[in-house]
């Protein structure tokens, strides 16, 4: 009998390559092509800032559907509204005592750098400073009320985030009462929410051209001389950002979820990459929810705690407001004695919450904090005018590096995390969909069983809630 042909190895699977991959870099190129424009021609580069302004508004038109959708389904899919409440409050308990550790960090360095002394300030600059107290800062009582939107649908035409939270709230309290009536709108909802998220990706392709503008907008009106003259507090504002993020924020992300800081900052590099390119934390907003629903965090975890953090939880803000009210009271030879500078920056901590999505919030809750608790150093605010833009993108990067470490908190403390998943993520062997910005393997129409209940019979394990997990270390 002849000898039979051995059958060839069947063919490898084609890979699809990952076309994104050459879209941040373009983003890097297009920032350095800024830099390079703005200091070169900076009068031109001044008139390229509609670019950057541009591709924020196209990201921030998405942030409403993107919140209700990720909202209404995490709530609709869970049995019991109690979690959600558990979730609500122990977000807001830790987002509370982070802006007291933020405000502690920033009085310490500012007391010790003291970069405010020996400058003078001019007639000029005090008018600017004026100019910057906005009208739109809210007391605590109008800010409550101007959470309830005047209609169901304008939480989403005005384009406010707590609207929209509470909106999505009611939605998926009530989907969640329905029981199997409100699957088909779950199901509904879900198709939505691919759709938002697939214009969100087309978006995108439009960061290497919103980078470039924004970048040589800020360097061709801020230049050099006005680095030069304040990198005291600019250089003193990062590091002390830096030493937050990955002292505080690092130590804490490692005592309790056993992670390592590093490791789920280089899983959202391209988001700190793009906003450090546009200087805006809501640039990143969309793409954090689905980074977190893609590490094993749950939907409702996320879905209340990304967006009630860009709200509530401004590490970086907490930390400029701190420094740049000693930098201006030592620029005006007026120094704050310690039981001075308390009052007044608890009074900022209250007035921030109140400006939460005004634009420009960080110079305009400063502007407009100083002027109702300590008229006399308003004048200084025009002394941080010039650097105030390349300080935000630190603040921006604090916020957000600040909220995804909070998401995975407190998905931690309610066990609302999938152990397995995170490592699995974290280590490379789960890519994140770059495509649709989704998983569709945890999709609610995809036919797979529901996270249960914690101590529920059948339930599957590594299943987030699971309370034998392994340690989530990286």
């Amino acid at each position: 009998m002849a000898a039979s042909t051995p059958h060839p190895a069947p063919a490898a699977p084609r890979v699809e390559r990952d076309r994104t991959h050459y879209l941040y870099i373009a983003v890097i190129a297009a920032v350095a092509l800024g830099i390079a424009v703005g200091l070169i021609w900076p009068d031109a580069a001044v008139q390229l800032k509609p670019l950057g302004t541009g591709f924020v508004k196209l990201i921030k038109m998405m942030i409403s559907p993107i919140i209700f959708c990720t909202i209404v389904l995490g709530i609709g899919s869970v049995r019991k509204a109690a979690k959600v409440g558990a979730v609500g409050g122990i977000a807001l308990g830790y987002f509370l005592m982070m802006s007291f550790v933020a405000l502690a960090v920033g009085l310490v360095v500012g007391n010790l750098l003291h970069p405010g002394e020996g400058l003078h300030l001019t007639d000029a600059l005090k008018q600017t400073g004026h100019a910057q107290v906005s009208s739109e800062a809210l007391g605590p009582v109008d800010f409550v009320l101007s959470v309830i939107p005047a209609t169901f649908v304008s939480a989403f035409t005005e384009g406010q985030v707590l609207q929209t939270l509470l909106v999505a709230l009611l939605a998926g309290f009530a989907l969640q009462a329905m029981g199997s009536a409100g699957q088909p709108v779950l199901r509904g909802i879900e198709h939505m929410q691919r759709l938002v998220f697939r214009v969100l990706s087309m978006v995108m392709w439009a960061a290497p051209v919103g980078a470039f503008g924004a970048i040589a907008a800020v360097t061709g009106s801020a230049g050099l001389e006005a680095l030069k003259s304040l990198a005291v507090l600019m250089l003193g504002f990062y590091l002390t950002c830096f030493l937050f993020v990955f002292v505080v924020l690092g130590a804490l992300l490692r005592i309790v979820a056993g992670l390592n800081v590093l490791s789920l900052f280089r899983y959202l590099a391209r988001e700190f990459l793009l906003i450090l390119s546009t200087s805006s934390s809501e640039s990143a907003l969309p793409r954090l929810i689905a980074k977190m629903e893609h590490l094993g965090v749950s939907r409702p975890v996320v879905g209340i705690t990304v967006p009630t953090g860009y709200s509530f939880n401004l590490d970086g803000t907490m930390i400029y407001m701190t420094m740049a009210s000693l930098y201006i009271a030592d620029a005006l030879g007026t120094p704050m004695s310690l039981g001075e500078q308390i009052p007044l920056l608890l009074f900022l901590l209250l007035a921030s919450k109140g400006a939460a999505g005004v634009s420009g919030a960080g110079l305009a809750t400063l502007a407009g904090g100083l002027q109702s608790h300590k008229p006399a150093l308003v004048d200084g605010v025009g002394l941080i005018v010039g650097i105030d833009r390349f300080m935000s993108e630190a603040r921006a990067l604090t916020n957000f590096a600040g909220n995804a470490v909070a998401t995975v908190l407190v998905g931690t403390w309610t066990k609302e995390i999938d152990g397995v998943r995170v490592r699995r993520v974290l280590a490379g062997e789960l890519p994140f969909d770059e495509t649709t910005l989704l998983d569709e393997r945890r999709s609610v129409g995809s036919g797979l069983p529901e996270p249960r209940e914690p101590g529920e019979p059948g339930e599957r394990r590594g299943s987030r809630g699971s309370r034998g997990e392994e340690p989530v270390g990286v």
